[in-house]
């Protein structure tokens, strides 16, 4: 990796997520050699993916160069690398371009979509935890309203209109919200020869309410502004399997050529860790300092990192707020060591939630304030551009937000990269066998 050895602590940094950037900007490199290993050379604020896929952000708005972010913290690399194992014994990180020996590891892969075991729904669904994912979706629903103009199947126009998203969470409620605004106010200027009124979004979500995370107060207020925006909702609802475009649940049948999953996600843990020490949701255990109970130079942060309170029993949440906090107090915890000074077990601030629905609608929570509509939309918008990497990235999601305020005139709609379904070859050779 051609990474220079020096007298000082190496510590190595395993994603450039929330957690992993927010660590290595913050920690103090005149005391430790920091290696940052990512297999993007950008970060990606996740919570704005949705707006890429739906068409009203450009990729570049919510993406920013590591190496720019890092560029001027001495002692500090990055190395663009997919991590393959960890031999633990030997503090070497194995990755595909060489190895890496650490004093100090730190993982903050974060979290993978979780399908539950469903190999059906793995293979033909279209999940949203990346950028290629997302560019992936945007791609497909302009593909599929092309087609569907030039169709003369009525049956056919109305599967590729339909659009099924399962999981109600913040993701699948902000995305519903999206593809609505398009159908409402959009799609009706770029396609006005198209009967969009064939056009169908529908949520489904297995537990009784959406943002179910959230008081009854604010799911019911989100319930009812998804209606408003013309969503069909679908609560008590598993979906069973999707097979030649449709959508098996325990309730009905949906006939759609996109299934998008936002319904679970899972911890990405590297090779090379025990079985003993992954816990609930693939996450890995680790105890109030970030730090692994039986690797005292492993530590965990953000969605990967499973830490258990009597307020969190099952993990505090994954959640951005999280992983940055966390990447905050190691980063500190790091600094104080370098002088010899103890550190304090990490303690989660929790700041509240959030979701929005569509112009002018959201709802916030905070321990004190609970409120909805145009003034939590507000509030909604400035905490993500402030949360943005960049000020460039700042500037560019405002300019592009004030403009669709007004003209409602979302994104350019590109299909810069065709989509094509990945061809499930396990599946070939067991037929062909």
């Amino acid at each position: 990796m051609n990474i220079p050895t020096i007298d000082l602590p190496r510590i190595v940094v395993i994603g450039a997520g929330f957690a992993g950037l927010k660590l290595a900007r913050q920690i103090n490199s005149n005391n430790y050699q920091v290696v940052l290993i990512d297999k993007n050379n950008y970060h990606t604020f996740q919570p704005l993916l949705y707006q890429v896929a739906s068409a009203g952000l450009e990729p570049d708005s919510i993406a920013y160069p590591i190496r720019k972010t890092l560029r001027k913290k001495k002692n500090t690399f990055y190395r663009m690398a997919s991590v393959q194992t960890i031999d633990r014994a030997t503090q070497i990180v194995k990755t595909d371009i060489g190895e890496l020996k650490y004093d100090k590891l730190v993982i903050a892969t974060g979290a993978g979509n979780n399908f539950f075991g469903n190999q059906s729904i793995e293979a033909n669904a279209i999940p949203m935890k990346s950028l290629t994912e997302a560019l992936d979706l945007r791609s497909k629903m302009l593909q599929n309203f092309e087609k569907a103009l030039n169709t003369t199947d009525l049956v056919e126009r109305e599967k590729l209109m339909n659009f099924v998203i399962v999981g109600a969470g913040p993701t699948g409620v902000e995305l519903a919200g999206a593809l609505a605004e398009l159908k409402n106010k959009i799609l009706p200027k770029d396609f006005p020869d198209l009967d969009l009124r064939l056009m169908k979004i529908h949520l489904i979500e297995a537990s009784d309410k959406v943002l179910s995370a959230m008081t009854d107060k604010s799911s019911k207020k989100a319930h009812e502004y998804l209606k408003k925006l013309g969503v069909h909702i679908w609560t008590n609802t598993f979906v069973e399997n999707y097979i030649d475009g449709t959508v098996h649940t325990n309730g009905e049948d949906f006939y759609s050529d996109t299934l998008i999953w936002a319904a679970g996600v899972k911890g990405q843990v590297p090779g090379g860790i025990d079985a003993s020490q992954i816990g609930k949701g693939n996450r890995i255990i680790v105890n109030a300092q970030c730090q692994s109970p039986v690797n005292e130079n492993i530590y965990a942060l953000g969605d990967v990192a499973l830490i258990q309170t009597e307020t969190y029993p099952n993990g505090l949440p994954m959640m951005a707020s999280v992983a940055m906090q966390q990447g905050a107090y190691l980063a500190k915890s790091f600094n104080r060591l370098a002088k010899g000074k103890s550190i304090k077990p990490f303690l989660y601030k929790d700041k509240g939630s959030m979701a929005t629905v569509g112009k002018n609608l959201a709802v916030v929570e905070t321990k004190r304030f609970k409120f909805q509509g145009i003034f939590a939309w507000f509030v909604w918008m400035f905490v993500h551009l402030m949360l943005l990497v960049g000020f460039r990235n700042r500037v560019v999601v405002f300019v592009n937000w004030t403009w669709n305020y007004f003209k409602y005139n979302n994104g350019l709609r590109l299909i810069i990269r065709p989509y094509k379904k990945k061809v499930d070859k396990t599946a070939d050779k067991k037929s062909a066998a």
